[in-house]
């Protein structure tokens, strides 16, 4: 795929960061950044997975990543770069293949495991310590299939909006038919009209953007960078994929599990309890927003993300330490970057 828009794909970024700051990010309604965050070093990066095709990432900050994003369906690295800003540490945000700079897949092959192994290639050259993998939608249960696969690479999964259960073709109805359309656009004004029409959004400016950082410039116009919106009704392997084969991947895992539902989203009580009961020292919490909430609520989100981080250095920690002695159970507080308390305890649920 050859990529001949060479236009600035950061050129957002200190707009993201001054509207966390004043609180006019999405989600304003959650807690605001106290000061402009800075802006951290970033770039495009591109890696050859074991197959030969290239994976884009975007890298944050220097030195290796504390956590990897994983998007969903439909989007892209850039999903993330609000929540990036917002929790301020080292970070590597993946284009999943099809999607993003990463190449399309000739078979079509764009599940949870496939996504996986391309991941798990990423993070080999980056050469990274064990860490917490973020993963929202079709992310977070590539972010189970990679922990229960290789468990030396990953400290901790945060799976955002999403478990097996899920009958994504429900909640995936109005995009397919939203992405149902002409081959190539004459324009990113009527790709932002089009999604207006079919109810994708309706803050122009923040669809403008997701337009943008989605599509590329192609002989005639615009198309998507994803593989998805290119399958004109073939789309099916992907949205239709038999999930129940994840349950398993979630239920070999050893490390801390956090549960984020949005409000708003594809979870119900039934399906987060579910969660709960069958994937080990699982816990969970609700944050006000839809589905996509890295970009519904970032700040939130990042909170989130820091204690779940928090959870997961203190469990290593506690493991290398019972390798020399035997400790007995406790309880574990975490605390987030707002100074307050969560004391939920494993198989809990709460809200923020």
């Amino acid at each position: 795929m050859s990529d001949v828009d060479t236009t600035d794909e950061f050129r957002y970024l200190p707009e993201q960061a001054a509207a966390l700051a004043s609180g006019s990010a999405p989600g304003s309604g959650s807690p605001h950044v106290p000061q402009v965050p800075q802006v951290p070093q970033h770039r495009r990066a591109l890696f050859t997975d074991r197959d030969g095709r290239t994976i884009g990432a975007i890298e944050w900050g220097t030195g290796g990543p504390e956590v990897t994003f994983l998007h969903g369906a439909g989007l892209n690295a850039h999903t993330w770069d609000s929540t990036v800003l917002a929790l301020g540490r080292p970070a590597l945000a993946v284009d999943l293949p099809g999607h993003g700079h990463s190449d399309w897949r000739d078979d079509l092959d764009y599940r949870a495991e496939t996504n996986a192994a391309a991941v798990f290639s990423v993070l080999e050259h980056v050469g990274s310590d064990c860490q917490l993998v973020v993963g929202q939608s079709l992310g977070g249960l590539t972010a189970a299939a990679l922990a229960s696969r290789n468990p030396g690479i990953v400290c901790g999964i945060v799976v955002v909006d999403i478990t097996p259960s899920v009958d994504t073709s429900t909640g995936a109805a109005a995009v397919r038919d939203f992405l149902n359309g002409p081959p190539v656009y004459a324009s990113r004004d009527e790709i932002v009209e089009r999604a207006v029409a079919f109810g994708i959004g309706s803050d122009r400016e923040a669809l403008a953007r997701g337009v943008f950082l989605n599509t590329k410039a192609v002989e005639g116009g615009y198309i998507f960078r994803h593989h998805l919106a290119n399958l004109h009704g073939n789309a099916a392997p992907l949205f239709d994929a038999d999930k129940s084969g994840l349950w398993a991947a979630f239920e070999r895992l050893t490390v801390p599990v956090l549960l984020v539902r949005a409000s708003g989203g594809f979870l119900t009580d039934a399906l987060e309890q579910e969660f709960l009961d069958r994937v080990p020292g699982s816990r969970s919490v609700t944050i006000e927003g839809r589905h996509n909430l890295q970009e519904d609520a970032p700040v939130a989100l990042a909170r989130a993300i820091s204690s779940a981080l928090t959870s997961t250095t203190s469990t290593t920690s506690t493991s290398t330490s019972t390798s020399t002695s035997t400790s007995t159970s406790t309880s574990t507080t975490d605390a987030d970057t707002t100074g307050t308390t969560d004391t939920t305890t494993d198989s809990g649920a709460h809200t923020v």
